[in-house]
């Protein structure tokens, strides 16, 4: 953190790109044991209809972490809070954690990661950016309310998954768990309650998400 607080402003900006380009490129490497690792010496194989749906699946699911470095970036640079700013990144290194395990699984499946990445990364930033502005307390209000739909969008895709890709299971259930935990603490730390539209318009942010990404 001494660090982050020498920085000028112009630092800061150099340091948000280079964050921006390791995400975009796909360069971020899981920091934790892999939690498919128990089910990869026993894996089943899928039909291919069945490796198609649940490569579209995780091609969602890792835009919605591409969404979520550039969401908690962007926060961890609005905030004057050095303590808060933490908080964002230490989420932000879990979510890279995210980030190798679903483009790892896309590629083991035969697919590609979303054509659209730069442009995800970007609207995510500009969001994250603007809920800052708003204040800290609505900042983790944000990230509370956007970790709780991403977990309800994870039980739907656990619904969704082959019931003989146990790969992916594994993954989206850590990812679950960890989303969880992120709402958790964001609350803990004193955010705020989102009003009803604001949490439908994010609702209706997601669904154009996930229903473009499923496809491109």
């Amino acid at each position: 953190m001494d660090a982050m607080r020498k920085l000028t402003p112009v630092d800061q900006w150099i340091s948000a790109f280079q964050a921006a380009v390791t995400v975009v490129s796909g360069a971020p490497v899981s920091q934790r044991p892999d939690p498919a690792a128990a089910e990869r010496a026993s894996e089943e194989d899928l039909r291919v209809e069945e490796k198609r749906r649940a490569a579209a699946l995780m091609r969602v699911n890792h835009v919605g972490e591409i969404c979520a470095q550039a969401l908690y970036e962007a926060q961890a640079m609005a905030t004057r809070d050095e303590e808060l700013r933490g908080v964002f990144r230490q989420a932000a290194a879990e979510e890279s954690d995210h980030l190798a395990w679903t483009r790892g699984r896309v590629q083991e499946l035969g697919d590609r990661v979303s054509l659209l990445v730069p442009l995800w990364y970007a609207g995510a930033f500009a969001i994250g950016w603007a809920a800052s502005a708003l204040g800290d307390r609505i900042s983790l209000g944000f990230m509370a309310e956007t970790e709780r739909q991403v977990e309800e969008h994870l039980l739907s895709h656990l619904d969704r998954l082959p019931a003989g890709d146990r790969i992916s299971r594994a993954i989206v259930e850590q990812m679950k768990t960890d989303e969880v935990g992120h709402a958790r603490t964001a609350m803990e730390r004193g955010g705020a309650d989102l009003p009803l539209p604001a949490r439908l318009a994010m609702k209706l942010a997601a669904r154009i998400m996930t229903t473009t990404a499923y496809y491109l």
